[in-house]
Order: C-alpha cells, then sequence, then structure tokens
C-alpha cells in the first residue's frame, strides 16, 4: 500500500497544484487552454514520436499478452460508449469521448512504477509490451469511433475520406505514424534533435497534470456522478478481470500474465482527458474520471495485487 502512495500521490500534487493556482487565481483560466494546447499539439506528440522510433518491435510481440490486454481495453470501451448511450442517453460523441476515457489506462505514469515495485525491474518486460502499442491502439480507435460519429448519415465514401482527413490533420497521428516510418527504416536520429525533443518530453506529463487540476476548477462532477462511477469500475475492475480471464484461458507467461494485469488496472490516464479536449466532448466527465479513478486506484491495485499474488 506505502508503494502504491508513492507512486500515486505525486500525481496528485500536481493536479493539486493546478486546481489551486487556477482556483486561487494565481493562473489564469485561459493559460490552462493554452497548457492544453501545448500538450496535445507538441508535447505529447513528441513524447508518442520518440517512444515508438526507439521501440524494439520484435522484443515486443507476445501476441497472447497482448490479445488479453486489447480485448479487455476494447471491451471497455465498447462498454463505456454504450453505457453512456442506454443508461445516460448522452449523444453520440460523448458517448466515444466516455469509451476513451475506458480504454485508455495510465499504463505509463502509474502502470510501469507499480508493476516495478511490485514485481521488480526484471518483470518489466510485459508492461513495456503493452506500452508499446498502447497510445497506436487507443488513439486509432478512439479518433475512427469519433470521426465515424461526428460524419453519420453521410454516404459511406464521404465518411472514409473525413476520417482519412482527420487522422492525418492530428498530430498525435501524425506523431505515431512518424515514430514507426523512423522505426522501420532504420532511421538514426541526430543527437541534436534527440535533446530537443527529451526538453519537450519532459514537460509532457507534468504540464498535462497541472492543466487537468485547473480543468477540474471549470468542470465540477456535479449531474455526472453516475457517468463518473461507471467508467471508474469499468476501468478499474472490468478490464482487469478481462485481461485475467484470457490471460488464463491462452497460458501466458506467469510474469507477462501479472503485468498484464496489473497494467489493466490502473485509472484512466491524463490522455483520456487530452483525447476529450480535443473534441471539445465529455470534458468534466473525463477529468472528473482521471481524478476520482487515480483516487480509487490505491485501494483497487492493492486488491489487484492480493488477488494475483
Amino acid at each position: 500500500m506505502q508503494a502504491l502512495l508513492d507512486v500515486i500521490l505525486p500525481v496528485f500534487l500536481v493536479i493539486g497544484f493546478g486546481y489551486v493556482s487556477v482556483w486561487g487565481r494565481v493562473f489564469p483560466e485561459n493559460g490552462v487552454d493554452a497548457l492544453m494546447k501545448f500538450t496535445q499539439h507538441f508535447a505529447i506528440p513528441c513524447l508518442l514520436f520518440q517512444a515508438i522510433a526507439n521501440l524494439d518491435l520484435s522484443a515486443s510481440l507476445d501476441a497472447g499478452l497482448l490479445l488479453s490486454f486489447y480485448v479487455g481495453a476494447a471491451c471497455g470501451f465498447l462498454l463505456g460508449f454504450s453505457g453512456a448511450r442506454v443508461l445516460f442517453r448522452r449523444d453520440w460523441e460523448d458517448c466515444v469521448a466516455i469509451g476513451f476515457c475506458c480504454l485508455f489506462s495510465n499504463s505509463v505514469l502509474l502502470g510501469l512504477a507499480i508493476n516495478e515495485r511490485a514485481y521488480g525491474a526484471e518483470a518489466l518486460a510485459g508492461a513495456y509490451t503493452i506500452v508499446a502499442f498502447h497510445s497506436p491502439f487507443c488513439y486509432g480507435l478512439g479518433i475512427t469511433a469519433m470521426e465515424i460519429a461526428r460524419n453519420r448519415g453521410q454516404p459511406p465514401l464521404v465518411m472514409a475520406r473525413g476520417i482519412a482527413r482527420a487522422m492525418f490533420r492530428n498530430a498525435l497521428v501524425l506523431a505515431i505514424a512518424a515514430g514507426f516510418a523512423v522505426n522501420l527504416a532504420g532511421i538514426t536520429l541526430p543527437t541534436v534533435l534527440v535533446d530537443a525533443l527529451d526538453l519537450v518530453i519532459r514537460a509532457a506529463l507534468p504540464t498535462a497534470l497541472f492543466a487537468l487540476g485547473g480543468v477540474l476548477v471549470q468542470y465540477r462532477p456535479e449531474g455526472d456522478a453516475r457517468v463518473i462511477f461507471m467508467v471508474c469500475g469499468i476501468a478499474l475492475l472490468v478490464h482487469p478481470a478481462i485481461t485475467w480471464a484470457l490471460g488464463n484461458s491462452l497460458s501466458v507467461p506467469q510474469d507477462s500474465f501479472k503485468s498484464g494485469v496489473l497494467t489493466a488496472a490502473m485509472a484512466p490516464g491524463i490522455n483520456a482527458y487530452i483525447f476529450a479536449n480535443m473534441y471539445g466532448r465529455a470534458r468534466r466527465v473525463a477529468a472528473s474520471s482521471v481524478l476520482v479513478a487515480t483516487g480509487a486506484s490505491i485501494v483497487t491495485a492493492w486488491i489487484w495485487l492480493v488477488f494475483l499474488g
């Protein structure tokens, strides 16, 4: 439990700094919007590009682990999407944003840190396998679904053009594609460029967390408590349960199996809010879900650790 607190409390402190700064009018509300634009258009794309460009793709293919984790993630997305539509009567675009909150686990900031504390650095191979494909899979699914929702009612060809246009104008998608291109072509980036990327990347997560705190001043959870509860339940309980069941049936090696289930049990990452903010949809649900689920994961992650043994 202490290890979980050591990992999660710094996240809350940065979010808290953002909240207090905006609430106390030390930092302007319109400055939060500027920070989010910097994060989603520059810092996070740089992070994704460098992570994928440096991937060892040959060492990142544990098919059973990937299948169990990402089938669970896709089921989480479908459950969140369907629940938002059927239970809460949200419009289609909101449903996609809410589904994305159930899809995108905090696999890096919480997942890697908690896996290392729980099972040691030598057991991180499974977590890295998941992280390698996490952003391409989640953003690919989320952006495709959102563009289908936005272009519904259009002829299939017009819809396909709209989706393609949106995908290739999106900084996150372009960064992922560029990272794979560099990786597959075996291009070595100049040291000066790598150092410049590192400078921007170091600002990505703390800036996003600080901005999230500022956003929470604007988006209170009133009226959305049941939706937030649903997102937390799917992200913290349903996704890891599906990963556990599939991992067992596919006989995933024990170290990778435990790592996969624990990663699936992480709260929605800051990217859940970045996605919602990018489309201006369900921002209050996304911001509050990240905060509430991160806090709740102190208990649920500990339960999963005990269960996994």
